[in-house]
């Protein structure tokens, strides 16, 4: 079994606290990714799983055995890093071969998890070329195909795309993808993309500032973020947010009437995605608005559009011939407005108190 379970996990640098009582529990085969923007934390938290950060308190345990005081190299874990840190004058081979050299494996071990690697990562043609003769993919490959070899409980993976192009990046996907499914492996991925985290993940783990904010499969964070931050990170483009107050049972925003809801006291904040937003005739939604810019996407098309209480994005058909200058109606669906509070919490998804 290779489950792993953090309990209330702090790291001081200094006066500096990098992370706050973090506590996880992530099952056996589940291919966890922790998100979140840049400082929050995510790979300071890796990095303390791996054991590279020594942790100011809490525990780390993988496999049900307590890990927090012992070395990198006793806690059955493999790490691929942002840099592919492969040995620039060894082959494909001798780079996936060289750890298990110097740990004393058996000849035949090594060369027959060599090339069960290479088979799984579709490296065969290439066991014998060193890494300038590589693409980035395939040199990305040969630094998961030596983590590979050692068979570790759980690997470990610090942004390992973000040196590729956005071509590479989403084939490399597919194929870390197809490696969980063949090796069931327990694997912790960090990312500050959430395209990548909403993809990939069994779960997602997202941070702020060394906390977590919540932790769900990808489609309930999208769907009931807990949080306002939340809401934010998750999705692309980022969702819309708009000042509203109550009048009586109804939310206003501005001189408009958006929706119905429990009233709540204090400031209020609505959101909805671009997604979900209606475009419709002039005068036949809960607002106006001039649209200012359209981005273009092929199938999809982004307008940004400027109403009298701020600017909002809406997604529409690739095809449309709405441009800067244009005015248009938008409809807020009641099942798709989230309300947050003053604090950042979520009142309600979907017209759902939660």
């Amino acid at each position: 079994m290779a489950e792993v379970t953090l309990v209330g996990v702090d790291k001081f640098y200094g006066a500096q606290q990098a992370l706050h009582g973090v506590s996880l529990d992530i099952a056996d085969g589940e291919f966890c990714v922790f998100v979140g923007p840049s400082g929050c934390g995510k790979s300071t938290l890796l990095r303390s799983i791996a054991g590279l950060e020594s942790i100011s308190g809490g525990t780390v345990s993988i496999g049900g055995r307590d890990v927090t005081a012992l070395a990198p190299s006793d806690r059955d874990v493999a790490m691929v890093f942002q840099s592919y840190a492969l040995y620039p004058h060894m082959t494909v081979r001798e780079n996936m071969d060289f750890g298990m050299k110097i740990n004393n494996f058996t000849p035949a071990d090594r060369e027959r998890r060599i090339a069960e690697a290479a088979r799984v990562l579709q490296l065969e043609p290439y066991l014998d070329r060193k890494p300038s003769q590589l693409s980035g993919g395939q040199r990305q490959r040969v630094a998961i195909g030596r983590a590979i070899v050692k068979q570790p409980k759980v690997f470990l993976f610090d942004e390992p795309l973000s040196n590729l192009d956005a071509k590479l990046r989403v084939q490399m996907r597919v194929e870390l993808e197809a490696l969980h499914s063949e090796l069931k492996a327990t694997m912790i991925y960090v990312t500050h993309d959430q395209v990548e985290a909403m993809t990939m993940a069994d779960k997602i783990v997202v941070l702020n500032a060394g906390r977590v904010e919540q932790v769900g499969q990808p489609m309930d964070l999208y769907h009931r973020p807990r949080t306002e931050f939340v809401a934010g990170f998750i999705g692309a483009p980022s969702m819309n947010f708009l000042d509203v107050r109550f009048v009586g049972g109804r939310i206003a925003c501005g001189e408009t009437v958006i929706g119905t809801a429990a009233p709540v006291p204090g400031a209020v904040r609505l959101g909805i995605r671009p997604e979900h937003m209606g475009l419709v005739a002039p005068g036949a939604g809960e607002m106006d608005g001039t649209v200012m810019l359209r981005e273009t996407l092929g199938g999809d098309a982004y307008l940004y559009v400027k109403t009298g209480t701020g600017q909002v994005v809406v997604r529409a058909d690739g095809d449309t011939t709405l441009d800067h200058g244009a005015t248009v109606g938008l409809s807020f669906p009641a099942h798709r407005i989230h309300l947050f509070g003053a604090d950042g919490v979520t009142l309600s998804s979907g017209g759902v108190a939660v």
